[in-house]
């Protein structure tokens, strides 16, 4: 049975969670922010359940050092809050959450994206042999705006399924986007998605990129 880990620090909420989830998944609950990452590299759930507004550590914080760290990076965070409308849901999907939802709880929805989230779940890139080479690649997609873009980066590291790059288009976690390669003649490699943001704070981030179909040879493998 998948694990899932609670993090609210509302004992009312955790024990409600654990009596609507328990017979889908192994429930796993604190509320203790501070525990939570350790408790997470301890049993490595399959997803996370989170809370916004917690006293002395936000979910924010916890969610961004979650998505930071190599060994939980690929866990799929979920924002659970009591905070309404869309003030906070941009900014928990650029710190890596999978998904954003309010409280109370429709549980029914809850238990359907998990389980599509979960399903469709791709090993992350840091998994696979990287090497450090520079590429030159054309990405092309749409951003956080459903804003059509085209960009040109150069990798910083690839491995057989993915790459790390620049990218200063607006985008999130699991955005796609076309793969060309521009030397020394451009061709269209496949289709590649977000699975992680590898830098933060910054004007500019690197993404590491996961390829969900290739149509042509990559530069390795």
């Amino acid at each position: 049975m998948n694990k899932l880990l609670v993090v609210d620090d509302d004992p009312r909420i955790r024990n409600l969670i654990r009596l609507r989830m328990q017979s889908d998944y192994e429930v796993i609950d604190t509320g203790n922010p501070e525990l939570a990452l350790g408790l997470a590299l301890e049993h490595k759930p399959a997803a996370i359940l989170l809370d916004l507004m917690m006293p002395e550590f936000s979910g924010f914080e916890l969610c961004q050092s979650l998505h930071s760290l190599r060994l939980t990076s690929g866990i799929p965070i979920f924002v659970v809050t009591g905070e309404s409308g869309n003030r906070f849901r941009d900014q928990c999907s650029q710190l890596g959450a999978s998904g954003y939802f309010e409280k109370p709880i429709d549980f029914t929805k809850l238990k359907q994206t998990l389980e599509e989230t979960l399903r469709n779940k791709t090993p992350q890139r840091n998994e696979s042999l990287r090497i450090k080479i520079q590429v030159p690649l054309r990405l092309t997609g749409k951003d956080r705006h459903g804003v059509s873009f085209e960009e040109t980066t150069t990798t910083e590291d690839v491995s057989v399924d993915g790459f790390l790059c620049v990218c200063m288009s607006p985008i999130t976690q699991d955005t796609e986007v076309g793969v060309y390669l521009t030397v020394p003649q451009e061709h269209f490699v496949g289709r590649a998605r977000v699975a992680r943001r590898d830098s933060s704070g910054k004007t500019w981030q690197k993404f590491d990129f996961q390829f969900c179909e290739k149509m042509n040879e990559w530069v390795l493998g």
